[in-house]
């Protein structure tokens, strides 16, 4: 079995999933599940009605209809008229409306989970039906009765032994299985999320379930590249690299892989492919075991929007187990992710990701045990296999705030 997964860049408008189309006819069988996200930039107008239901509510419909407009412009350009799909998606949107209608959870990340999901719903509801459509023998399969998850809404930890049992009950061999990206269920049937990018662990999900022969990422880019074209000009192709490098990429940010794809793929040894949905025979990127990076080059990794925070011992006292495990703790308790960390003998510095604004949360509990500088909105560089060239082009005319290296790695820290 082939896994495709197709993100939503590539299924942004009607001619996307006219050439997702061209790419099953080219390079599927019926022995391939095809894991889709939502249209475009629809996970963030998801996001949007949510924040809008927990304030003002006054745009919430208007923002609901802009999204249905949307659907149906694409719907208009790949179905007749009166097709049964027109119906179909209006019935989901419908749904959307009755939860936020008769929600009673004032939980943001349960609410999060239970509307955002629909992305995915809506955009492989539409798939399924072009294809069968266009006479592909496909059928659409919910993902939330495959993958099973706890109750961490927004980031559902996968329950493996209860998955891989649904998943091998779930799948049709002898047709493709359209499937959604990025979600799961919990114990009581609640939408449950896996993170934002999490349709790649999606596709590695049922690839190690069902021994897969192979999981083939689609994007709009030739491959992986050793940095994003959108930040790096003169980007290069990274014909081939190992699981290793890939993790450590995915780990520093690379945003072409999910940090958790490669980790099921690495267990059962199944390659992972990225390649371009616009040059289907293009050879794009090969991830597996014990590859070179080829070539070899400096890879850059960009984050933005992060906060370096310098925290000090009042009375001069050594910062070491104890205060380390204090800052941690909390750190841990308000959903920080830590990017970088340096300490000396009385400081210690974190870059931190806060995710769920609780920063303002974290400083009162640390007030008192610690002087504390703050640097807001900071850019985190990371080049991996870095030389002089590289960093020189990087830091070029910038204020250095805090910069650590090891052998092969180099972070450094900006102001925006």
């Amino acid at each position: 079995m082939k896994i495709f997964k197709f993100g939503g860049a590539s299924v942004k408008d009607a001619n996307g999933v006219k050439n997702l189309l061209n790419v099953v006819n080219k390079k599927a069988d019926k022995n391939t599940i095809i894991v889709v996200s939502a249209m475009g930039k629809t996970t963030n107008a998801l996001e949007k009605i949510v924040s809008n239901y927990f304030t003002s509510k006054n745009d919430l419909n208007l923002l609901i209809t802009e999204l249905y407009e949307y659907h149906k412009r694409i719907l208009e350009n790949l179905f007749p008229e009166k097709h049964q799909i027109l119906n179909e998606i209006k019935i989901l949107f419908q749904k959307i409306k009755f939860f936020l209608d008769n929600n009673k959870s004032p939980n943001h990340s349960f609410v999060y989970d239970q509307i955002v999901v629909f992305g995915e719903i809506i955009s492989t509801t539409i798939i399924n039906s072009y294809l069968v459509h266009n006479n592909i023998n496909s059928i659409w399969l919910d993902a939330r009765e495959c993958i099973k998850t706890d109750s961490n809404y927004r980031g559902g930890n996968v329950q493996w032994s209860e998955t891989q049992k649904r998943i091998k009950e779930k799948i049709q061999h002898d047709k493709i299985n359209v499937t959604q990206g990025f979600i799961g269920s919990d114990k009581n049937n609640f939408n449950t999320t896996l993170g934002r990018e999490g349709s790649d662990y999606t596709a590695a999900i049922f690839a190690y379930s069902l021994n897969s022969e192979s999981v083939t990422i689609w994007k709009d880019v030739p491959g992986v590249l050793n940095g994003d074209p959108k930040v790096f000009k003169n980007s290069q192709l990274l014909e081939q690299i190992s699981y290793f490098e890939a993790i450590e990429l995915a780990f520093y940010g690379a945003s072409v892989i999910h940090p958790k794809t490669l980790q099921p793929l690495q267990k059962k040894e199944i390659p992972l492919y990225v390649k371009s949905f616009l040059n289907p025979n293009g050879n794009g990127t090969k991830i597996s075991k014990g590859l070179d990076l080829v070539p070899t080059i400096p890879c850059y990794i960009f984050k933005g929007n992060l906060c370096l925070l310098k925290l000090s011992s009042l009375d001069f006292s050594f910062i070491v187990e104890d205060n380390i495990s204090k800052i941690f703790k909390s750190l841990h308790e308000f959903k920080m992710k830590v990017d970088v960390i340096q300490n000396s003998a009385i400081s210690f510095s974190v870059c931190v990701y806060d995710k769920y604004n609780k920063m303002d949360e974290f400083i009162k509990k640390m007030e008192g045990k610690f002087d504390i500088k703050i640097n807001s909105n900071v850019c985190l560089y990371t080049i991996r296999h870095f030389d002089d060239n590289s960093i020189k082009n990087i830091s070029n005319g910038k204020k250095l705030l805090l910069e650590q290296r090891t052998e092969k790695t180099i972070q450094l820290i900006f102001p925006s």
